[in-house]
């Protein structure tokens, strides 16, 4: 990649091809939100003792079931506490699971 003067996450991602720019990033229903090709991906937020991670779908919550276990699912979301350390891998392996789900309705 050639040297550039990018200021911010959205001048790198506007800087790339549209072909390999990836996830849009932007608040929708309030809160920070990804979205692929206008789909949504993922939402989140952060509350006062939790940080939810929408949407949990059915499939997302078997696939991951084990590794869920621990914490709160409900009407679509998962509650990760904020008194415990940010399960990033999980998040990043839910995060990759989501593009794969939103890939596959658009086939």
């Amino acid at each position: 990649m050639p040297k550039t003067d990018l200021k911010s996450v959205d001048d790198y991602i506007a800087a790339q091809p549209e072909a390999v720019r990836g996830a849009e990033e932007l608040i929708s229903h309030q809160i920070p939100t990804y979205k692929l090709h206008g789909d949504p991906v993922l939402y989140f937020a952060g509350w006062k003792r939790h940080y939810p991670l929408y949407p949990a779908t059915d499939r997302v919550v078997a696939a991951f079931q084990e590794e869920l276990a621990p914490y709160e699912i409900s009407q679509g979301t998962i509650r990760f506490p904020l008194s415990e350390a940010v399960p990033a891998k999980l998040i990043l392996r839910i995060a990759t699971f989501r593009v794969k789900e939103v890939a596959a309705r658009r086939s």
